[in-house]
């Protein structure tokens, strides 16, 4: 596709999906290694394959020319990337953009959380998967509860928009902690999403032993709270149910018992500058050698990101009785 300055084109798939909303990794670096997300003894990237923050700026300001609206920074740990403030400064003034929020573990809070809001950041999501110190441990290996809840509450002092934690319940390891990480959210006053566990790189447990369901999720909350199903949308899968008297919301994100590809509104890009059309695929765009062979000019790159679109795909295919995982990369690759 041909750009025409006159009428700004928008990122529209072969399904009439339209895009915008992208989730943006600038390192595969993490300081925790979470059994679901990497392995134990990780080999990360070199330098020079991962693109530079002046590279991720450029990114996301074509993709703010060519429509969206929603962006995302993950990693790894995004936090833990050398002078990331700077390109949260540097994305949270681009004209058009109405959402710039941060998945984070939380670890790195405490010194940050009032930059990033100065930034521009709205919202941030933390991933928290346990609130025992040791279980928090076994989970990401090396994790220090504390300084996560030390983020949290440094976080809720800054007074971001929005505050939520995302939880990975895996049957036999914390599963039986659902109630208690909603009755968390609801005394702190922020809300909670529940993610299914996904076939993403070969992580060392079986993970159709570990497996929850969200809908078992959802019934077991139900026993214990009034939930009220709620219209409500934060721009990505999750379905979320109101808790009753409070000012929580559980989300749900559930890949597996109830697919949302149909209304699909996002792409990811990972810290090596690769577009990835679905979480769930391997289909992809090499954007890293546009951005580095037209320093000066991001016309190849806008047209290749609008040409993305004829190959993104209808859906995920995730099927977690498979041998091997369907996509072998892990999910610090693709961002969180």
């Amino acid at each position: 596709m041909t750009i025409h300055a006159s009428t700004p084109p928008k990122l529209i798939d072969q399904f009439g999906r339209q895009v915008d909303y992208i989730r943006l990794s600038i390192t595969d670096r993490c300081d925790f290694r979470c059994q679901y997300c990497m392995s134990e003894d990780m080999t990360f990237l070199p330098r020079d394959e991962v693109l530079s923050l002046e590279e991720c700026a450029r990114i996301v300001r074509a993709f703010v020319q060519l429509g969206v609206t929603k962006v995302r920074i993950t990693g790894g740990e995004p936090l833990v990337r050398k002078n990331a403030l700077w390109l949260f400064e540097e994305v949270g003034q681009l004209e058009g953009l109405e959402e710039l929020v941060l998945t984070t573990n939380g670890s790195q809070l405490v010194k940050n959380a009032s930059a990033l809001k100065h930034a521009g950041v709205k919202r941030i999501n933390i991933s928290l998967d346990s609130l025992n110190a040791e279980r928090f441990k076994q989970i990401t290996r090396i994790g220090n509860l504390e300084q996560v809840l030390d983020g949290l509450q440094a976080a809720i002092a800054v007074g971001f928009d929005g505050i939520k934690l995302n939880t990975v319940l895996m049957r036999g390891i914390n599963d039986d902690e659902a109630e208690d990480l909603v009755s968390f959210a609801i005394q702190h006053n922020i809300d909670i999403s529940f993610i299914e566990e996904m076939p993403l790189g070969d992580v060392s447990h079986i993970r159709d032993s570990t497996f929850v369901s969200n809908s078992d999720t959802l019934k077991r909350l139900q026993s214990k709270h009034s939930l009220i199903a709620s219209t409500h949308t934060s721009g990505g899968p999750a379905r979320y149910w109101q808790v009753a008297n409070t000012a929580t919301k559980i989300g749900f994100i559930s890949p597996h018992s109830h697919n949302f590809c149909e209304s699909c509104n996002r792409v990811r890009i990972s810290c090596k500058g690769e577009l990835f059309l679905c979480l769930g695929q391997d289909d992809k765009v090499e954007l890293m050698p546009l951005l580095r062979e037209h320093p000066d000019d991001d016309t190849p790159l806008k047209e290749a990101i609008l040409n993305s679109m004829n190959i993104k795909p209808k859906g995920h295919d995730f099927d977690l009785k498979r041998a091997t995982p369907a996509v072998v990369r892990f999910m610090s690759h693709t961002g969180g």
